[in-house]
C-alpha cells in the first residue's frame, strides 16, 4: 500500500468533482499475511504483519517462527513463488524440516491466492481514494482494515470461494 492512493470512482453531487489533492509520495507500506484453516473444524483466521518497509527473507522467517510458536504444530503453507518465500522454504528445511510443509502455487496465479482477496479489500474496497497525511496514518488504517478481516469467516470463506479452492 503507498501513501499515492489507490484512484477508484466515486460518488459527488452533481456539479461537484471530487478533487484529491495529492504530490508525488512514493512511500509504502508493505504486509505478510496467512490464512488458517483449522483440520477437523475448517475454522477460518487471517493473520497479518504490517512492515515499514520492503520485506525481505529475514521478515519472513521472523512471520513463520511465530506462526510457528503460536501453532505448536505442523502446518502445511500454500505459496506463490516469490523469491522471499523461496528462500523462506530453503532455510526451514534446512533449519527446522519438522515445522513446515510447503507447497507452491503454480508461477503467476494470484487468482488461486485467498490471501489476495484480502489485500484487495483492504486497497481497492476499503481504502481506495484515501489521501494519507502520512506513513503512520496508512499503517493505522491499513491496520484497521485488515484487523477487521481477522475473525470474518463469512468474508475468508468468499476469498476462498472466489479462488474455488475448497475447504
Amino acid at each position: 500500500m503507498m501513501l499515492q492512493p489507490t484512484r477508484r470512482r466515486t460518488w459527488a453531487l452533481e456539479g461537484h468533482t471530487p478533487i484529491h489533492k495529492v504530490w508525488a509520495r512514493h512511500d509504502r507500506i508493505s504486509g505478510l499475511g496467512a490464512l488458517r484453516v483449522t483440520p477437523v473444524q475448517h475454522h477460518l483466521a487471517f493473520y497479518v504483519q504490517l512492515f515499514r518497509e520492503n520485506i525481505v527473507t529475514e521478515d519472513m522467517i521472523w512471520f513463520l517462527e511465530q506462526m510457528h510458536w503460536y501453532f505448536r504444530r505442523k502446518a502445511i503453507l500454500i505459496w506463490d513463488r516469490w523469491s522471499v518465500h523461496q528462500s523462506s522454504t530453503r532455510y526451514f528445511e534446512r533449519q527446522h524440516p519438522d515445522w513446515f510443509q510447503f507447497e507452491e502455487l503454480p508461477g503467476y496465479a494470484p487468482e488461486l491466492n485467498p490471501v489476495e482477496q484480502c489485500w484487495k479489500h483492504t486497497k481497492y474496497d476499503h481504502l481506495p481514494n484515501y489521501v494519507p497525511d502520512d506513513i503512520d496514518q496508512l499503517y493505522a488504517e491499513a491496520t484497521c482494515s485488515l484487523d477487521s478481516l481477522r475473525g470474518d469467516e463469512v468474508f475468508l470463506r468468499s476469498a476462498f470461494a472466489y479462488c474455488k479452492l475448497p475447504l
